[in-house]
């Protein structure tokens, strides 16, 4: 009995330290002239439908519906990807989170050549400031 409590406490304590690792997330530094580029992609309607678009196919598997890191793929991934509703998210620059979809890296893979008009990218950066809370 003991045995199987002490080897039951064994598994649990190697899940959550594996949990643990996986929720932990280095911080993504972006080149200061990137991280200051302005979107030159206005907020608007067909702006919006186009970046929905481009996240329903290209974005949402990982990262979700509607942006909460809870796609069918985020189980999969060594890092869970970020909810994009957040304050830390929203915070970042326009120019930031392009570069980011861009470069790529770790489990988030580069955009440059699947989304090759940097106006999509763009586009995808209008709609993802809709995911406030």
């Amino acid at each position: 009995m003991k045995r199987k409590l002490l080897l039951g406490l064994s598994v649990l304590a190697v899940s959550c330290i594996s949990f643990a690792f996986k929720m932990q997330t280095k911080p993504w530094a972006v080149p200061e002239k990137n991280a200051k580029e302005v979107n030159p992609v206005k907020s608007n309607a067909e702006s919006i439908a186009a970046g929905k678009a481009l996240w329903s196919l290209h974005c949402s598997s990982c990262h979700g519906k509607t942006g909460l890191g809870d796609g069918n793929k985020a189980a999969q991934l060594k890092t869970q990807p970020p909810d994009f509703t957040t304050a830390a998210v929203q915070g970042q620059s326009d120019g930031s989170l392009f570069y980011k979809t861009s470069e790529g890296r770790d489990d988030m893979p580069s955009f440059k050549k699947k989304i090759p008009d940097q106006e999509d990218i763009w586009n995808l950066v209008v709609y993802i400031r809709t995911f406030k809370k």
